[in-house]
């Protein structure tokens, strides 16, 4: 039945909406006659002389210097043999997208009908000035071996076959986690290499060059033990030939320290596992079925440090750890090779990855409470966002050091920043933000303790640096959660609002809130009911001085905690609204959404309000807001209903804040597309401009908006920010993931931060 499923949604997910997994881009303009022109003939023509006059400038050109070729024969495709260069397609297509979605770098998938390697190599030879790189892929042994020297000594681009290397210097990630932790080195340890194809070949090779002794090693192929003795070994298997006189499997795992599988299932037993060296080091890494299962290892023995090929397993030898970013790296001082020193760099810095801190983002991807180093974390998690900008690096350094870089980087600042925002990665925004609340962080309270998200957060709050955290709750089961939860709460502030001790300042803000609202029929009585409440008592801290700023939000109803933020805070001088916003990364750049959040069906008043808000919060991230007033028609074409009352708005804000950039009603083709909205309507105020900010007619369109962006893709999304409120109260959508609190919580600190600016110096907030 599970087989049935997993046939049935995997073709499902091949050939829904567009078949297959990757698609080409235009990544130039091309909507006029002007831009085909440029684009094609005659401009193109341009180019093509300059890169004939210098080879060289086709990285400056054209995408070949981001562009790699998957290149596949089909005769080994992962474990279905050969099935055919057609039918291995999908694969290819797989890499690609593996690829993209974790480098960056754009792929064409190539196919060739031919086994023999002359052949393939000269048709690889042909279509190479295409690409940056090539990466061979499910080509067989021993011709894969072949073929990759070939043309590694043959053209001057980045040439990997995965299957080969980058088993081997994942493996070899861990290899060197699992000495470290069982006290070994390798130069003293006993390697049993069971399989002798491609990847055994290679991973055997990159032990040795880390120091392991070819002496040391003993490699078993499918008639057993490679010695000596034997008269059938080809040239690929003669240099690993022990001169120890076994045979078997049995014979050569015993006191070894290290077995590694790269063969079939089941052919390791618990005896054998068990006749090994203390602290054995087992790599089972035959797919789908390990050499021995990971229940049966563990049962075996406590002291073995084990990994498998598999997803469903502590340790996954994954080569989506390696390529894409070896690939990134190369490509990024336009390297000659792929050399030995920079698979050795990637080792290394995969190696000293893991014995990081983990992101919660990790943790929370592959629902761990908490990836530590250890027998069960030696090797990176292939979703760790952390890669790209570890390993790529580290292989441009080697590139560099080894002679093979054509453009050597010298501002690694600047590289990092562009491998980041390369991904989405924490984009400058993002960055900026956190950057700024370092310098001066502020204590935020955290109302909802309750919530796991919130505490996790908080946790990562101050880890950054960016805050100093006031939780709200009781010490003990906050403490409780916290160790369930392995969440350290070291340094950070726990406040108790109901405990007995703090009942004077529970009266204290009873005081000043009843005061407040004597005239909304609030009496002492009430007011002091309410300080038992986390979202009065937080916000009372945030009005009072007693903190700088507070989140809320992930659990409460935004709607009842807005009324309680605006009875305790207020709205801000000169306003009668507050609205909330989402920043969107996408491919047009940042946009700026509201009212993502609080008012359901604004008024003209309350449209105006937030349009200044926005203009407002716009220049608060340090950009020149320009506003498009969204509605379902342009500039009067309709003149009833939704349309009417933007238009309304929109003669309002010219007439009484002539100094907002702000033009609508439109539809947001129009206001996203400058070159539509300037041919059909010269005249707006918005002429020759990109707009970055848009207003929504009511909630439902901002909201559905920004969902819908989150939903098809867009991730790098930081939002609701709240905008009106006369203090830093930031109240979240329910259940907001514990990355998006935190880029909040920064948000938050940056708010108080210019709060405090403004009452020191006597500015104002809203224009």
């Amino acid at each position: 039945m599970a087989n049935n499923k997993l046939h049935d949604d995997a073709l499902a997910y091949h050939s829904q909406g567009r078949p297959g997994k990757i698609e080409v881009i235009p990544t130039k303009p091309h909507s006029s006659q002007r831009d085909l022109s440029l684009a094609y003939s005659p401009g193109v023509a341009e180019p093509c002389l300059e890169i004939e006059k210098d080879p060289q400038t086709a990285y400056d050109y054209t995408s070949k210097g981001n562009l790699v070729a998957v290149i596949s024969n089909g005769t080994a495709v992962l474990g279905l043999g050969d099935i055919g260069a057609m039918a291995g397609k999908p694969v290819m297509e797989g890499k690609g997208l593996l690829f993209k979605i974790f480098a960056g770098i754009d792929v064409f998938d190539i196919e060739v009908n031919e086994k023999d390697p002359e052949k393939f190599i000269e048709v690889v030879k042909a279509i190479s000035p295409t690409f940056g790189g090539i990466n061979l892929e499910d080509i067989k042994a021993p011709e894969c071996f072949e073929i990759e020297e070939r043309l590694k000594s043959e053209l001057d681009i980045p040439i990997m076959h995965d299957d080969q290397h980058g088993t081997a210097i994942i493996s070899a990630c861990g290899l060197l986690n699992a000495l470290e932790m069982s006290g070994k080195k390798i130069e003293d340890i006993r390697i049993v290499v069971n399989g002798a194809g491609a990847a055994a070949n290679s991973c055997t090779q990159l032990y040795i060059a880390l120091g392991a002794k070819p002496e040391n090693i003993v490699m078993l192929d499918s008639k057993g033990v490679i010695n000596t003795s034997r008269t059938d070994l080809n040239d690929r298997k003669k240099p690993f030939a022990t001169t120890r006189n076994i045979s078997t499997l049995e014979e050569a795992i015993k006191d070894a320290d290290m077995f590694l599988g790269l063969s079939v299932a089941d052919v390791l037993t618990p005896d054998m596992l068990r006749s090994m060296n203390s602290n054995p080091i087992v790599f089972a890494l035959a797919n789908p079925n390990p050499e021995i299962s990971y229940e049966l290892a563990m049962e075996s023995r406590n002291d073995i440090i084990f990994a498998t090929g598999r997803s469903d397993y502590p340790n996954q030898i994954n080569n989506v750890l390696g390529f894409p970013y070896i690939f990134r790296g190369a490509l990024d001082v336009q390297a000659t090779a792929i050399n030995e020193e920079m698979k050795v760099a990637t080792v290394y810095a995969l190696a000293e990855l893991t014995k990081k801190a983990v992101p919660d983002v990790v943790n929370a991807a592959y629902s761990i409470k908490k990836l530590r180093f250890g027998r069960e974390y030696i090797i990176p998690k292939p979703l760790d966002p952390r890669l790209l900008t570890t390993v790529a690096p580290a292989v441009a350094k080697a590139a560099m050091e080894s002679g093979v870089a054509r453009k050597p980087i010298t501002d690694w600042e600047e590289y990092d920043h562009k491998l980041r925002d390369l991904m989405g990665l924490d984009n400058k925004m993002i960055r900026r933000l956190f950057e700024m609340a370092r310098q001066n962080p502020k204590r935020v309270v955290f109302s909802e303790t309750n919530h796991l998200n919130m505490l996790k957060a908080a946790e990562m709050a101050y880890a950054e640096g960016i805050c100093m955290p006031v939780l709200l709750g009781n010490e003990e089961k906050i403490a409780n959660v916290a160790k369930e939860n392995q969440i350290s709460l070291e340094g950070i502030e726990i406040v108790n609002l109901r405990h007995d001790r703090e009942e004077g300042r529970r009266l204290h803000y009873a005081e000043i809130l009843a005061q407040k609202r004597k005239r909304r029929g609030m009496t002492f009585d009430e007011a002091a009911e309410k300080m038992f409440e986390r979202n009065y008592f937080g916000m009372m801290m945030v009005e009072t001085g007693d903190a700088d700023a507070m989140i809320t939000g992930v659990f409460s109803k935004y709607a009842d905690t807005t009324d309680i933020a605006k009875e305790v805070i207020g709205v801000r001088d000169g306003l009668n609204h507050i609205g909330a916003m989402h920043i969107v990364n996408t491919k047009k750049g940042v946009l700026f959404l509201a009212d993502t959040l609080f008012n359901r069906h604004p008024d003209t008043d309350a449209l105006i309000d937030i349009a200044r808000l926005a203009n407002a919060t716009v220049k608060f991230f340090a950009h020149d807001p320009v506003i498009a007033m969204i509605s379902y028609s342009n500039f009067g074409a309709d003149s009833i209903g939704s349309p009417a009352s933007v238009h309304k708005v929109v003669d309002t804000l010219h007439e009484k804040y002539p100094e907002l950039v702000v033009d609508g009603e439109m539809q947001v083709n129009y206001a996203l597309n400058k070159e539509l909205r300037d041919k059909k309507y010269p005249f707006s105020c918005l002429r020759d401009k990109e707009v970055n900010t848009l207003v929504f007619p009511n909630l439902s369109s901002a909201n559905s908006a920004y969902k819908l962006l989150r939903e098809t893709g867009t991730n790098d999304i930081i939002g609701p920010i709240q905008m009106g409120l006369k203090k830093p109260v930031h109240i979240l959508d329910v259940e907001t993931s514990v990355r998006d609190i935190v880029h909040m919580v920064a948000v938050a600190v940056i708010d108080a931060i210019v709060e405090e600016n403004i009452l020191t110096n006597r500015l104002t907030r809203i224009e």
